[in-house]
This record gives C-alpha cells, sequence and structure tokens, in this order.
C-alpha cells in the first residue's frame, strides 16, 4: 500500500518530514518520495534537501496522497505534470491529502471546489479563489480529502489519518511513539492568539518572501 509525497523545488520541510514520521509507521503502508523527475530537491530555504527515488509516472495510483506545501506551490499553480499527475492519481486513491499550501495545489487540480478546506492561514483568501471554502480548523476532513493547516499541522493531520485508517489504539501509540505533546512556551500559534503587531510583522515576511521566490531562478 503506498503513500506517495511529491516534492518540488521549494517546498517546505516539515510539511513533508511531520506526515511521513506518522504514516511511515503505518502497518501494511510504505512511504514514496515522489517527483516530476526523480533526484534532490531542496526546500524552500534552500538548507534541506529530499531524494525523490521514483518519478510520478512510477507510482500512478498510490492509495494515499500527501501533498506539501512550501513558497515552490505557486510555481505550479498553472497547468503542469504535477497538477496532472494529482488529478488523475485522485481518481483512485483511498485519500487524498495536504499540509499546509499543498492545498493550494489540490484546488489548482480542481479537487476542493465547493468543499470546505484549511492551508497556512495567510493563504486562505488565495485557497478561496481556487473554489474552495476556507477555515482555519487545523484539519479538515470532506469526504476522502483531508487538509491541515500550516507546517506543524501536518502531524495532526496524519495522526487523524492514521485513526481513519487503523483505528485509534494505533493512531494514539504512534503518537506516543513520536512523543508529540506539544507544549509551545506561547499561545502564538495563530493569528487570532497572536499579538497583533506579531501577525502584522510576520505577513510582512511571508510576502518578502513569495515575492522573493516567485522571481528566484528555477521558482
Amino acid at each position: 500500500m503506498d503513500i506517495a509525497i511529491p516534492l518540488f523545488e521549494g517546498f517546505t520541510a516539515l510539511d513533508a518530514i511531520g506526515p511521513y514520521e506518522v504514516l511511515s509507521r503505518l502497518p501494511g503502508y510504505r512511504v514514496r518520495f515522489v517527483a516530476v523527475t526523480a533526484g534532490p530537491y531542496q526546500t524552500d530555504t534552500k538548507q534541506v534537501t529530499l531524494v525523490a527515488a521514483d518519478p510520478l509516472s512510477a507510482v500512478p495510483h498510490p492509495e494515499i496522497i500527501m501533498v506539501p506545501g512550501g513558497f515552490g506551490t505557486r510555481a505550479l499553480m498553472t497547468p503542469n505534470p504535477l497538477l496532472d499527475w494529482i488529478r488523475e492519481a485522485h481518481t483512485t486513491t483511498q485519500w487524498t491529502t495536504s499540509t499546509c499550501t499543498g492545498s493550494l495545489l489540490l484546488g489548482a487540480a480542481g479537487l476542493l471546489k465547493g468543499l470546505e478546506a484549511t492551508t497556512h492561514w495567510a493563504a486562505l483568501e488565495t485557497l478561496r479563489e481556487l473554489g474552495a471554502r476556507p477555515t482555519l480548523r487545523r484539519v479538515v476532513v470532506q469526504g476522502k480529502i483531508i487538509t491541515a493547516a500550516g507546517v506543524s499541522s501536518g502531524i495532526d493531520m496524519g495522526l487523524t489519518l492514521a485513526a481513519r485508517i487503523a483505528g485509534d489504539e494505533v493512531a494514539q501509540s504512534i503518537q506516543l511513539g513520536i512523543e508529540y505533546d506539544p507544549q509551545p512556551p506561547f499561545s502564538a500559534g495563530s493569528p487570532e492568539t497572536a499579538p497583533p503587531h506579531i501577525v502584522a510583522k510576520q505577513r510582512e515576511r511571508l510576502r518578502a518572501r513569495l515575492e522573493a521566490s516567485a522571481g528566484a531562478p528555477g521558482a
């Protein structure tokens, strides 16, 4: 049973690795990192590289898709082979999932029209433009599609999916195994709870990074 995580230039490391740490522990499943072309792909910080061992064509019908986000998603929202693969693979998946702005790629593939979905809080309006009904919920289940909010929420999504597939006890065992027991030092993990000036500064940083990413070679 294959879980396919597609890589691309400019993905966010934890978007892919958070769900991987959960889903790789599911009995009977294997995680496969794939890409349009097999090979190494850098994260949006260009400080971490993951290797896609297989091209998309080698895994046309995975049981599960988990699409990560990152600044690199913006260059992939117009017709391209990755969107074609997502759209076609979705016709036979058991579950189609995303973390952070990976949901923008699900939306660009036409999979979220009329559905509730989530993404990073700064990209909710883009999600609306793609036909979804955006929500700030951390994990959103709509039929066989599961979207997760920003970056760290991919772990929550993975555990939600693990429970749907293998039951609550297996999911709880995985949670204990990775000691996922969040106790953040600040209540600043969402735009509702963070101080307004922090939200404003973070919006500006994200805007600058997005603009820089859009102008980078190969972006």
